[in-house]
């Protein structure tokens, strides 16, 4: 029963993270009709419509629009780029709070609390009328995600303690937000051609309820058990001076920059330098998903046989992003330029899959066995990318230009590789400094060291 219930809370996990990035990108497709209110059209209008819309002032719309819109002008440039940049800001801001709150209360209830966030954020989106509402409910996204997702990534750590099982749990978690970021474009395209701009938000936030609804019938909050003596986890200060700690959120930040920054510029500039046409602008990332779930599997199978190359995993993805980006600039048509992209998510892939077990090994050898804290400098690590990625990409693309932009992310990551060497040690460490209920000194103390002990021994 046990093994039942850490299963279906990695289903509940799942479905909050494909949940946050399906609503992260679903919003594209409508933000034209925004843009146009704005200057006070009526509909879409032909200078501010999506790289995969028509242009012509509304119709038929793409099924697979651009991940962001083309500039438009200054002012709405920068409107958009701060549209897009509020959640991951807000996040930053919020998830050294809620790791730290995480850590004090357990991983259950700021979970259920983010996705009662994420919610009411969805719902705020089905009914926006303007720009300033459209900004609020985007950044109410950014305070539910502080909570779900960092709660939930700690929460697999903690129910998957034991490798292979949490590489393979976190691997999951990963192609789920994959799948939810290539999913939302033609998801709420559909919908929003056939159905009007509200359904697409009103389905999300159905699921979502329904995915809380199954949190607390999982784990209501007032239950009883491993929780209520739970160990005082290492405060987020520590663990970020924590050397090993800080080089794999160095990772983390690097090896997204060139995604973070790619997907508000590419469209502009595959337009520009190719020629390319609509449906290839909007089909630009749809096979980049299928590299991406391959490089998960990869690196599962690999830590499960060999787990002492965690490092190498990561340097080698690293190394593979770097490479991929430099290339960028010199495709010359759709199909090459579809090859560097797929180098860009499958070495993402392999520094997610090897390094987000190491940050729980971490904390599991050198600090207390509690996840909140570590997992919110993580996302603080892909807020960072994420956050700079909508206002920054287009002013170094117009000031120094798009082949600058990919050679210097791709030197980052390429000079960051080595780094991962400080790692290399890392499994050598004993996973029995902080666990005082596996020493064989002593016996467990307290219901929360009794109960993790009997979770081994099942």
């Amino acid at each position: 029963e046990a093994r039942r219930q850490r299963r279906l809370l990695l289903l509940v996990v799942c479905v909050a993270l494909l949940l946050d990035n399906m609503l992260y990108m679903v919003i594209v497709p409508i933000i034209p009709d925004y843009i146009a209110a704005m200057r006070g059209g009526g509909g879409t209008a032909g200078p501010s419509a999506p790289a995969g819309g028509n242009g012509s002032g509304g119709g038929n719309r793409s099924l697979l629009p651009a991940r962001y819109p083309p500039a438009t002008g200054g002012n709405e440039d920068v409107q958009i780029g701060v549209l897009f940049a509020s959640k991951a800001m807000l996040q930053l801001l919020v998830n050294p709070l809620s790791g730290t709150l995480i850590d004090r209360v357990g991983y259950e209830v700021p979970l259920l609390a983010g996705l009662a966030v994420m919610f009411l954020s969805t719902a705020t989106f089905a009914f926006a009328e303007n720009y300033a509402t459209l900004f609020a409910a985007r950044s109410l996204q950014g305070l539910g995600s502080a909570f779900a997702d960092t709660a939930g990534i700690a929460l697999i750590a903690d129910r998957y303690a034991e490798e292979p099982a949490r590489s393979r749990a976190l691997g999951t978690a990963l192609a789920c937000i994959s799948f939810g970021s290539l999913a939302a474009p033609p998801f709420g395209g559909v919908l929003y051609e056939f159905a009007g701009k509200r359904v697409p938000f009103l389905v999300l936030a159905c699921v979502c309820l329904l995915d809380g609804l199954l949190l607390l019938a999982l784990a209501p909050p007032g239950a009883t058990g491993a929780r209520a003596n739970m160990p005082v986890g290492t405060p987020i200060h520590r663990l970020m001076v924590d050397p090993y700690i800080a080089v794999v959120a160095g990772a983390l930040a690097t090896c997204n920059i060139p995604l973070a920054f790619l997907e508000p510029t590419i469209a502009n500039w595959m337009k520009d330098s190719m020629g390319a046409s609509e449906w290839e602008v909007g089909l630009t990332w749809l096979p980049a998903f299928f590299p991406h779930v391959l490089g998960v599997y990869v690196t599962v199978r690999l830590a499960a046989a060999y787990p002492h190359l965690q490092w190498f995993y990561g340097a080698l993805g690293m190394a593979i992003i770097g490479a991929s980006s430099c290339l960028v600039p010199a495709c010359r048509n759709f199909g090459q330029v579809i090859v560097p992209l797929c180098g860009i998510c499958f070495g993402i892939a392999l520094v997610d899959t090897a390094l987000l077990p190491t940050l729980a090994f971490l904390v599991d050898v050198r600090h207390v066995s509690v996840y909140g804290s570590v997992y919110a400098i993580a996302d603080i690590s892909y807020s960072v990318a994420y956050a700079l990625g909508p206002i920054v990409a287009g002013q170094i693309v117009h000031t120094m230009g798009f082949a600058q932009l990919n050679l210097g992310m791709g030197l980052a990551n390429v000079l960051y590789a080595p780094v991962l060497l400080f790692l290399k040690n890392v499994c050598q460490m004993k996973p029995s400094h902080s666990e005082r209920n596996i020493l064989l000194e002593e016996g467990p103390k307290g219901l929360y060291d009794t109960i993790k002990m009997e979770e081994r021994k099942g």
